[in-house]
Order: C-alpha cells, then sequence, then structure tokens
C-alpha cells in the first residue's frame, strides 16, 4: 500500500508521541489520538485494490490520425464504495503531445459489488502495435486522509494502421481506367492490345479503328474497342533499409512509400491485376502473396503497419533474388527506392539486368519539398549556397534517373503528395501501351 501527499505527512506525524515537537519540522505540529485514529479509520474504509476485477474491450485497429477507444471496466467485489482515482498508462506514441493527462486519467466510484466503465481515447502519432501498459489505481478514504495504491495489468493492443491520404486520388485514376477499358463515351476509342467489342462511331474516334467488314453488314459505321490486359501480375517492393528512414517533413519516406503503394494497389486490383507486397532490407519484413481483390486492401494496410525502416545498408543481390523468387513469371515489379547515388551505382545498377531481362521495372522514389524551396531561396549569402546545394543534389538525382531510364527502367521521382497519382498515371501508361 503507498501513502502519498498529505496522508503520508499525517501519518508521519502519528508516528510521533503527543505533545511533542519536533524541531526537524517546519513548525510546531501537535498531533492527538483522534487524529491518528481518524486516519486509521479513513484507511480501514478505502476500498481494497488488489481485489478489484479489471477488464478491457473497444477498438483493436485505428487509421493514422484517428482515435481508438477503449473501455476498462473496473469490479469492485468487496464490501465498501471505491473513491478512486485511475490511470491507464500507454505508450506516449500513443497520443498526440499535451493530450496525455487528460485522456489516460479518470475518477471513478465503483458501489460495493457493482462495477463502472471508463473509456480511454487514444490519437497514436505512429503506426505499428500500441500495447497497454499499467493500470495504477488509488483508493481514498470517505476523508480522503489515507490512501490504498495498487497496479494491475491489463493487456490490450491497438494497431496503428497507415492512413492512405492518397486514397482521394482513386475516383479520378478509376475513371481514367474506364476510359483505357473503353467503357465511357469519350471521344478517343479504349486503347490497350486486348480486343474488347465494337460499338458505332463517334466524332473524334481514330478513324484507323474502323472495322470495315462489320460496317459492311451494319447501317452504321462500327470501330473497334480494345481493352487493356487484364489479370497481370504486380509486385510491389519496399525497400525498407536505411535510406528509407530519412525524414521529408513529418514522416519517413518509407510511409511516403507506403501511401503510393497502397493507391497502386487498390487501382490495380480494379483493374483485375494480381498485386504481391515484399518489404526488404536485408531480409525479408513483409510478404503478402495470393490476395483476393476483395481481400486486398485490407490485408495490405495490416502487414504494413508493423514495418518500420532498418538502420542497415539494403542488401540489393538478397532483394533481387527475393523478388525473382516472388515473381516467377512475367511481371510489373514496382520497387521503392532512393536515387541517392551510392545506393543505386554501388547496390541496384549491378544486379538491374536480373530483373529488366525477366520484368518490367518501374522505380518509384520520395523527392524532398524542402530542396526544391532551397534550389529557388536567393536574397543573402546563405540562400545563395543552401540554392547552390540544392541545386547539386537534384542534377545527381536527374543524373541516376537517366542511368536507370538507359537500361529500360520506368522512373517516377515525386514529392511525398505527388508521388501516389504520379504512380498511378505511370502505371496506366505502361498499361495502354500493352508493356505490362
Amino acid at each position: 500500500m503507498a501513502l502519498t501527499g498529505r496522508a503520508a505527512l499525517i501519518a508521519a506525524l502519528a508516528s510521533v508521541p503527543v505533545g511533542i515537537w519536533d524541531p526537524s519540522w517546519t513548525g510546531i505540529l501537535a498531533v492527538n489520538a483522534p487524529l491518528a485514529a481518524a486516519c486509521a479509520c479513513d484507511f480501514a474504509l478505502a476500498a481494497p485494490v488488489r481485489r478489484l476485477g479489471l477488464t478491457r474491450s473497444g477498438d483493436t485497429s485505428a487509421r493514422l490520425g484517428d482515435t481508438a477507444d477503449v473501455t476498462l471496466t473496473v469490479t469492485n467485489p468487496s464490501g465498501r464504495p471505491l473513491r478512486a482515482r485511475l490511470r491507464d498508462a500507454w505508450p506516449p506514441s500513443s497520443w498526440q503531445p499535451s493530450t496525455e493527462t487528460a485522456a489516460s486519467r479518470h475518477s471513478l466510484t465503483v458501489p460495493a459489488g457493482e462495477r463502472r466503465r471508463v473509456t480511454t481515447r487514444l490519437r497514436p502519432t505512429r503506426r505499428g502495435d500500441r500495447h497497454a501498459d499499467r493500470v495504477t489505481i488509488r483508493s481514498y478514504g470517505p476523508l480522503g486522509l489515507l490512501t490504498r495504491q495498487g497496479t494491475h495489468r491489463v493487456p490490450w493492443t491497438v494497431r496503428v494502421l497507415p492512413p492512405f491520404t492518397s486514397r482521394k486520388h482513386l475516383p479520378s485514376k478509376l475513371s481514367r481506367l474506364r476510359e483505357l477499358d473503353g467503357r465511357t463515351s469519350v471521344l478517343t476509342r479504349g486503347e490497350g492490345t486486348e480486343f474488347d467489342s465494337l460499338r458505332e462511331y463517334v466524332p473524334g474516334d481514330d478513324t484507323r479503328s474502323i472495322d470495315w467488314r462489320a460496317t459492311a453488314r451494319h447501317s452504321t459505321v462500327a470501330v473497334r474497342t480494345w481493352r487493356p490486359e487484364r489479370d497481370r501480375h504486380i509486385l510491389l517492393v519496399l525497400d525498407t533499409g536505411r535510406t528509407s528512414a530519412g525524414r521529408v517533413g513529418d514522416a519517413p519516406r518509407l510511409d511516403a512509400s507506403m501511401d503510393a503503394a497502397l493507391l497502386l494497389a487498390a487501382l490495380a486490383s480494379r483493374a483485375g491485376d494480381r498485386v504481391d507486397l515484399l518489404a526488404y532490407d536485408r531480409r525479408v519484413r513483409a510478404l503478402l502473396q495470393g490476395r483476393t481483390a476483395g481481400d486486398l486492401l485490407p490485408s495490405l494496410v495490416n502487414a504494413l503497419a508493423t514495418v518500420e525502416p532498418e538502420l542497415v545498408e539494403t542488401d540489393a543481390r538478397g532483394l533481387t533474388a527475393t523478388a525473382l523468387r516472388s515473381a516467377p513469371r512475367r511481371s510489373l515489379i514496382v520497387l521503392f527506392t532512393t536515387l541517392d547515388a551510392a545506393p543505386i551505382e554501388e547496390g541496384l545498377l549491378p544486379v538491374l539486368p536480373q530483373l529488366t531481362q525477366r520484368h518490367t521495372l518501374l522505380v518509384a522514389s520520395v523527392a524532398d519539398p524542402h530542396i526544391s524551396a532551397m534550389a529557388e531561396a536567393r536574397g543573402h549569402t546563405d540562400a545563395v549556397y543552401e540554392a547552390a546545394a540544392a541545386a547539386q543534389a537534384q542534377s545527381e538525382r536527374r543524373h541516376i534517373a537517366d542511368q536507370l531510364r538507359r537500361h529500360g527502367v520506368t522512373v517516377v521521382d515525386a514529392t511525398p503528395d505527388e508521388l501516389p497519382p504520379a504512380l498511378a498515371d505511370a502505371y496506366l501508361e505502361l498499361k495502354a501501351a500493352g508493356r505490362l
């Protein structure tokens, strides 16, 4: 039992003989027998803490930026009412700054033999699993002089999922996909390499798509429509090495890559393609294969929730070998990695032919918008030096991208906000050109 605050002081005074004053105190403190008796009675009437029953219920997952409510049910089996202060402790990343104290501390009163519920509202600031820590309860007597205090372990886990902020781009990309499929009334024919159907000619259609035989059999001019190939395989490969830990804005590069990967996966699954996921640095951090279109997005979000950047150099040969095992037939491999010179020239370029020989390779990289802002800075000496450094960094990235393109690689280099739609557009262009 813990005696705290004024209760501890009074208990210490109660041990001093009546009528004796101790010069170690800051004043003359006289303690009499009635006060000691009141303290003892107050302590005896405080409900015991160890015998309380505690159970949890509530949310088990939440998207980053959303809230999760976890309810704690406190059962008082004793014959005394519980008057208590309760602290439901969680890791610091379970809260936004300055909200932990208000969210985790509760006052409650539980009559004898009854139960009450308190709800802790979490607002996590990082992805991953958040595990509940100890529940500390301080039980007060009727006078509030002495308290009983104890802790309980009540396990609970809330999985914080990627926010998928790029979902807002999905409707426009699906509209473009329908245009490619030739299923909308547009002034251009559906592109692709698989014949889909015949329809009536409308002004603006490519005259090369006119089917003259079908036109001869009908009273109207008929045109062929095409659709992109379906049931193609796409492998999303996330480089989780040290370069993915670099922060761009308020989040690591890996988080921006995940957001782009989720948009591409949602779009590709609607297009009838099969999507798999591989996260790798020196070993496999996540592998997701064989999911149906309806189960793909929830499975991807759940798998990516616990993937974190590792402060190690990525093993490019191991990544390549694992990707080739995960894509036994011709596929589109989308590699989310950096365009920094050293990792590309020393790691990826030597093994690049193994990937491009059998597969179509697309490299997606997260650019830092701060570099662009630095490149435009002028007005004082420091700004000029910053602009020169930014220009050099941009030139190196363009050089690396050109090297990859000379090997037949499609490169998408964009800021976190622009990368998801740019990557989706690159996928649609490859699909329209029949390169998948």
